[in-house]
């Protein structure tokens, strides 16, 4: 039977392990991480058709649905403003099914992801390197199998070995990320003047489980970005979990590397910069900030992979962060490795020889990743001029 060893259990990985496992093969999933909850991932996602199709064509029917249940009630406006919350467009997006997911929480879907693969994912054993035998199989060290695909992400050693001529460029801009909880409580609106609560829960206001009534109705509906005269730019985005559960907004505070202290890594610290940095805005963001749980902020720094040719094919592949990093705009990172998921799946399970499938989900991966990132990078770079 093919052995697949899969570098990496985030969500790309997954898939494709759920994927090949429907189809009858080994897969062995390996994570540097000590555990699931060991570090941030990250908060909310946007999935997109393209996403959604992938999905269908990884997951088994009841890992599909625990994602689908846990997942948060379809938003259905992008929109943007001024630092005084006047709306310069929205797009709206009215009659999504239910079926169709468009918002999830990462850690949440990686939880459902996580379904079923107890025998498979093994934590806290990084694959920090590989070595072709003899016989053309890949072994990583403690383990062995006729294929290796690094899914393990931005820092990705699968990618070092394979493509050590591959880069990163930082795009001169960092991203603080935060969450203001959405409790379920009797909704009661804030204090009318701007408070200055201690850090973390205690000082929330209460508010309703699904909606708040004191933050504006555009950022209950979905992704509004904030375009402030100072430099900065934010987004707002809800989650509002299907089966009921306390949701959350998200925050993300972007703008230039300079503007921010590369040694600041504490979340109180970066939620006061983010306070401080949003002050002059509308009263209503400034509640939001108030109000933020100030233990959930925490920094990344926007990269975006260079363009790499198409390399010899072998027993050893990329897939998702870790051959086509990209910025959060537009929210096509999560879709187009889910895509690679779908991709390579399908051409290994297609019944062509091993190294001839990998070959074409490389001719398919490789342009749609790029594209993809230059896309990506283009928003992210149209969201913050000035």
């Amino acid at each position: 039977m093919t052995r697949i060893l899969i570098s990496g259990a985030g969500i790309g990985g997954l898939a494709l392990a759920h994927a090949l496992r429907r189809g009858g093969l080994d897969v062995a999933v390996y994570e540097r991480e000590p555990s699931p909850q060991s570090r941030n991932q990250g908060y909310r996602l946007h999935l997109d058709p393209d996403g959604n199709a992938a999905l269908r064509a990884c997951l088994p029917p009841a890992v599909l649905d625990r994602v689908r249940d846990t997942s948060g009630v379809n938003g259905d406006l992008v929109a943007s403003f001024t630092q005084d919350l006047r709306r310069v467009h929205a797009q709206e997006f009215p009659g999504i099914p239910d079926s169709e997911l468009t918002t999830i929480d990462r850690d949440r879907f990686r939880r459902g992801l996580l379904s079923g693969l107890a025998e498979v994912v093994t934590f806290g054993r990084p694959v920090t390197g590989y070595e072709i035998t003899r016989s053309g199989r890949v072994s990583i060290g403690f383990d062995e199998g006729d294929l290796l695909v690094g899914a393990d992400g931005v820092g990705s050693a699968v990618r070092r070995q394979l493509l050590p001529h591959a880069t990163l460029r930082d795009l001169g801009l960092r991203c603080v990320y935060g969450r203001l909880p959405l409790p379920a409580a009797s909704p009661t609106p804030p204090p009318a003047a701007h408070p200055t609560p201690a850090p973390g829960l205690a000082s929330m206001p209460p508010s309703d489980s699904s909606r708040a009534p004191w933050i504006p109705a555009d950022f209950q509906r979905g992704f509004c970005w904030v375009a402030g005269d100072n430099g900065f730019g934010a987004g707002f985005a809800p989650v509002h979990y299907r089966d009921g559960q306390p949701g959350y907004l998200m925050i993300a505070l972007v703008g230039a590397a300079d503007r921010f202290d590369p040694a600041q890594r504490d979340p109180a610290d970066l939620w006061q910069t983010v306070t401080e940095a949003t002050a002059d805005w509308h009263p209503e963001i400034q509640k939001i900030l108030a109000y933020a749980d100030s233990a959930s902020f925490f920094p990344i720094t926007i990269r975006a992979s260079d363009r790499v040719d198409a390399w010899p094919t072998g027993p050893v592949t990329l897939l998702g962060d870790a051959v086509h990093t990209m910025p959060p705009a537009g929210g096509v990172g999560a879709n187009t490795a889910l895509q690679d998921a779908a991709t390579l799946a399908g051409e290994l399970l297609s019944g062509a020889p091993l190294l001839d499938a990998v070959a074409s989900y490389e001719r398919q991966m490789l342009p749609r990743g790029f594209d993809t990132v230059e896309r990506s990078v283009r928003m992210i770079e149209q969201m913050t001029s000035r």
